[in-house]
This record gives C-alpha cells, sequence and structure tokens, in this order.
C-alpha cells in the first residue's frame, strides 16, 4: 500500500522546483513521449483535451500543435509550474491550477485526458480514476503514466542501510493500478510496464536530481529532522554496492495505461462491495409502468 501523502508539500516542492525541473527531466521527457505514442490508438479528432499533471507544459504544446482545433487546458498542483507553461497567443493553452482528485471541469466534458508521471503522488488512486471517468466522456480516451515500486529502489535500500524512516516513496504496483482503473468503470483499460535505468556518478548527484525535479520524500510520516553526516555516508557507502561499469544505477519502473470513457450506466464498483450505476436523468424519463386500466 502507498502511505498517505503530505499534499501541502508535493506543492511545495514542485513549485520550488519549476525553475530547475526542465535542465533535469530528461527520463521524464522519455516517458512521455512513449505515452503521446500511445494517442495514435485514438482516432477521433478531439475538441476538447487535459493535461494532468502537465508541469511546464511541455506535452501540453504538442498537443495543441498536434490538434490545431482543440482547447488544450494544463492543470497542475503547483501554481509555479503552470506559471512556466507558455500559453501561445493565437491559440492559447487555458491553465488551470487545481488537485487532480477534484477537477473543476463538467461531467464528460473531456475527449481526451494524459497525464504523465503525475498519478503516483496520488495516494487514493479510485477518487483519482473517478474524477478521470467523471470529466471524461462516453468514449473518451485516458492515457496515463506513473511510477511503480521497483522505482528507485537502489536508495530505498541504501537509506535502509541507515535507518528505519521513510526516505523514498513507495509508489502502487500495475495490478493495483489496473484494478483501481476497473472499479472505476473505465472501459478496456491495456496496462504494461518497463523498467528503464539511469547511471549517475555518485549517489549525491542522484539525490541533487530529485530535488531538482521535485521528487522529493512526500510521506506524511517521514522523519523531519535533519540527516547526520554519520548517517548520511552510511547512505552513500551503502549505494555503492550497487556500482556498475557505467556508475551507480538508479532504477524506475514505468507503468504505462489507456482506458476509455465509460458509456452511460456503466457501472463501477462500491468500496463497501457491489455495484454503482448512474444514468442521465433524461434516460430515467418516461420509464415508469403505467397503471393498469
Amino acid at each position: 500500500m502507498s502511505p498517505n501523502f503530505d499534499v501541502p508539500q508535493i506543492r511545495r516542492a514542485f513549485g520550488r522546483a519549476a525553475k530547475s525541473y526542465t535542465r533535469h527531466s530528461a527520463l521524464q521527457r522519455t516517458v512521455e513521449d512513449r505515452l503521446l505514442e500511445r494517442l495514435d490508438y485514438f482516432e477521433t479528432t478531439p475538441q476538447r483535451i487535459l493535461d494532468v499533471g502537465c508541469g511546464p507544459g511541455r506535452a501540453s504544446s504538442i498537443l495543441r500543435r498536434r490538434w490545431k482545433g482543440a482547447q488544450v487546458i494544463a492543470l497542475d498542483l503547483a501554481l509555479p509550474m503552470l506559471q512556466r507553461v507558455r500559453p501561445g497567443w493565437r491559440r492559447p493553452l487555458t491553465r488551470l491550477c487545481a488537485d487532480a482528485r477534484a477537477i473543476p471541469l463538467p461531467d464528460a466534458s473531456i475527449d481526451l485526458l494524459l497525464s504523465n508521471l503525475c498519478v503516483q503522488w496520488i495516494d487514493d488512486l479510485p477518487q483519482l480514476f473517478d474524477e478521470f471517468r467523471r470529466v471524461l466522456r462516453p468514449g473518451g480516451y485516458l492515457a496515463l503514466s506513473t511510477f511503480g515500486p521497483d522505482t528507485l529502489h537502489e536508495l530505498r535500500e541504501a537509506w535502509a542501510a541507515a535507518d528505519t524512516s521513510s526516505h523514498v516513496n513507495a509508489f502502487p504496483d500495475i495490478a493495483r493500478i489496473g484494478d483501481a482503473l476497473m472499479a472505476a468503470g473505465l472501459r478496456d483499460p491495456v496496462l504494461d510496464r518497463e523498467h528503464l535505468t539511469v547511471p549517475y556518478p555518485d549517489a549525491t548527484s542522484l539525490m541533487r536530481e530529485l530535488k531538482a525535479l521535485g521528487a522529493t520524500n512526500a510521506d506524511a510520516q517521514r522523519s523531519r529532522g535533519l540527516t547526520g553526516r554519520g548517517r548520511f555516508r552510511r547512505v552513500l557507502d551503502a549505494y555503492e554496492r550497487f556500482r556498475g561499469p557505467g556508475g551507480l544505477p538508479a532504477t524506475y519502473e514505468v507503468i504505462s495505461a489507456h482506458a476509455w470513457g465509460a458509456d452511460p450506466g456503466q457501472p463501477r464498483r462500491n468500496p463497501a462491495g457491489g455495484e454503482i450505476a448512474s444514468f442521465p436523468i433524461e434516460r430515467l424519463r418516461g420509464s415508469r409502468r403505467s397503471k393498469p386500466e
């Protein structure tokens, strides 16, 4: 299970990283490019597109160029990130500062929803995917990527050699993500995963890059104290046992998924058991049985 995340800490960390994010996000861009390739499965021309966890807006700009007539909405939790998004002037992007668990958009208003490496920062997957389902129109397309539990396992093990506190975020596995998509009633989800490895000259370089990306420890139960020199030295020494010919590896487990917006009345699972179905009121009108004569 994922820990409870400190949402204000996530907002602060990514806000502070807004200026440095692009310089350090080579891996994020690689994952984003692969996610954008999934859009070839979506053969309809979208009218309204939502980029959830847009960061500085690279994917939003690509989507705007690909579908010139569509409205592209860039959503992020951190306002400084949104301020880095170039809105344009001829076909301006709409920038929206909001929590992905409470998207301030009408029901069934989005044709295409993209989310690159944002889902791992949200601990309540049922609430998140219910919200994705709500804003997606029937037959709309969802494409997302997120990090899995093997991500940064070397760094996690190195910290475990120094103390018992949580220092590296724990992320949900592919089975939990797939189950949450199904529970939300999203149609025909397809998931896959891969492991990407990035080499670093030393563990300190990795930690500095994570901070520059805003990817800091967001566990609500994390230790708030300073790390002493002796403990930090033990972390660095423990990480050295992973060293290979190319340097120190940092593993990222990338989970990608796509699914389709639910049809009206498509049930979703109730956490208490059973299923819930909803219908537009128009479909219920005239459904009463006639009284016997």
